[in-house]
């Protein structure tokens, strides 16, 4: 049974806050744009209502190194993360379902799905290391 949730002025912040960023926004950063626009807000509320975001499907939660980031596409939809920096960003790839199948047949987990995260230096620090190169220093 799905529990029916009245849609909060907080909730509508947080939601907004997650839609206006590409950069697959962490929790902290949404409590800091939401700060921006209500003061009054708390930490606790927006953690909170980014969890029930989650559970509505509203936005998807991408549990990557460094801590959770938060995603409003809730397509199926592979990203890439830049170890030096923990940009990340969306990558345009066919999901495969079945890998999910070949999961749930050699395991008997049920309800089988993934999402698929690529590791890569980003373009700003391939620059950055490049300009260090360049003046002498280590890459």
């Amino acid at each position: 049974m799905t529990v029916q949730r009245r849609n909060t002025r907080q909730r509508s912040l947080v939601l907004d806050a997650v839609r206006a960023s590409s950069s697959h926004p962490t929790a902290d950063e949404i409590f800091h744009a939401v700060r921006e626009r209500d003061a009054h807000v708390s930490r606790g509320t927006v953690y909170r209502n980014l969890n029930l975001l989650v559970e509505e499907g509203a936005i998807q939660q991408l549990k990557c190194a460094g801590g959770s980031r938060f995603d409003w596409r809730c397509d199926r939809h592979s990203h890439v993360i830049c170890p030096a920096c923990g940009a990340v960003a969306d990558v345009e790839l066919p999901y495969d379902p079945t890998l999910d199948r070949a999961v749930h047949k050699a395991t008997g987990y049920a309800r089988v799905s993934h999402y698929t995260f690529f590791e890569g230096l980003c373009p700003a620090c391939r620059a950055k290391r490049a300009r260090t190169a360049e003046g002498g220093g280590s890459a």
